[in-house]
């Protein structure tokens, strides 16, 4: 868990570096710094600090997978954000005239780091090693961590289990 920490601390240091080099870049030449293409440059930074913080995400996956406590918890806050991408979208379904902007940009942001969250869901399912989280018949259950029905559809089925 320590080497998980230090990498979340190098990309932390990483991209303080990045984003305060860009910051540097926009004093230089604020006239540049105003366009299109400057814009796009930030947002391709974006994305790659996000990339980074994901390296130490796959490893804390590992550790925090040998732990049934820790990964239902961590089964629990993924599904809280992956049932907030449908409420983002109502949001905008409302529109400006009826949400507060800050709740429309905030909205917007976690609709663009859906794919990240799709990743984080993908991998976190390849690394999960309880058996509720391997048969074939609980998987959708466990995606969603219901553990006692599963439990239930388990046991009371004639179907085989698969490991």
């Amino acid at each position: 868990m320590g080497l998980v920490a230090l990498g979340y601390a190098a990309v932390l240091v990483v991209a303080a570096t990045l984003l305060y080099g860009r910051h540097l870049q926009e004093l230089k030449y604020p006239a540049e710094a105003s366009g299109g293409m400057w814009a796009a440059g930030d947002a391709l930074l974006y994305i790659f600090i996000a990339c980074l913080f994901m390296v130490p995400t796959i490893f804390q996956l590992f550790v925090i997978a040998r732990f049934e406590a820790f990964y239902k918890g961590y089964s629990q806050l993924l599904l809280s954000l992956s049932l907030s991408a449908p409420l983002c979208v109502s949001v905008f379904f409302f529109g400006e005239n009826h949400v507060v902007q800050t709740l429309n940009i905030l909205c917007l942001y976690r609709l663009i780091l859906s794919p990240f969250i799709l990743v984080g869901i993908g991998v976190s399912r390849l690394v999960a090693r309880f058996d509720r989280a391997t048969t074939p018949s609980t998987k959708l259950m466990t995606l969603f961590n219901w553990p006692r029905i599963g439990r239930g559809v388990r046991e009371n089925t004639s179907s085989p289990t698969w490991a």
